[in-house]
């Protein structure tokens, strides 16, 4: 019976394929974006502004402390409600670019406050703005201490795309619970589509797994 199943998963590729490839394409655009809005909320968070980076703060706390599958419900559904329509794949790539923001957000603004205030004065000494200073100075070390912290946050943005399936995207785990209502074998179908994201998040476990022990290297 399991062969028999097997034989019958196989017919379904291209429709895993497919799912694989909108996982692929969903995360990618959302970690670009999340990326760029986030390493903005780092530099807030980190600034001289206090007011402004506990309103930042507070913004990142609430998507980081509410569940990821209301946030997507909420651009889903509620939004059309105050005339913002958006498709499902649009209502995905904001809900998942604003949560890795948020989390972004907060990776990038501890390694800014991680950098030793001396090569802030030594910057500001030779004569450097503000602006100045982070873009040559603080930033590039900043990103250096958090790299494997961000590899880390661009492996859970993968996995939490799976939630988006909820609203209807045909991702990698949309297309398993279609395919599991003609092969009644979830285990199986299952394991394949948890093989998906593995292909997927492995080279990203490995690539944090090396700047781990280069920077270990590094402080020994």
């Amino acid at each position: 019976m399991f062969w028999f199943h097997v034989e019958r998963l196989l017919n379904y590729w291209p429709i895993l394929l497919k799912g694989l490839g909108m996982t692929i394409s969903l995360s990618l655009l959302s970690l670009l974006v999340g990326c760029v809005i986030g390493l903005l909320f780092g530099i807030i968070r980190a600034g001289r502004i206090r007011w402004l980076s506990a309103l930042t703060g507070l913004y990142i706390d609430l998507f980081r402390g509410t569940p990821f599958l209301v946030q997507v419900f909420i651009c889903f559904f509620i939004l059309p409600t105050v005339g913002i329509e958006l498709s499902a794949f649009s209502a995905g790539v904001i809900a998942l670019s604003n949560l890795s923001a948020c989390f972004i957000g907060e990776i990038i603004a501890s390694g800014i406050k991680a950098v030793p205030k001396g090569q802030s004065e030594a910057a500001l000494s030779s004569g450097f703005r503000y602006s100045q200073q982070l873009r040559l100075v603080i930033l590039p070390q900043a990103l250096r201490i958090v790299r494997p912290s961000l590899v880390g946050q661009f492996i859970l943005l993968v996995k939490d795309s799976s939630v988006i399936s909820a609203i209807g995207i045909m991702d990698l785990t949309r297309s398993g619970w279609m395919i599991v209502q003609n092969i009644p074998n979830g285990l199986l179908v299952f394991g394949v589509v948890g093989i998906g994201y593995f292909i997927i998040c492995y080279p990203m476990i490995f690539v944090a797994r090396r700047m781990e022990r280069r920077q270990q290297t590094s402080v020994l």
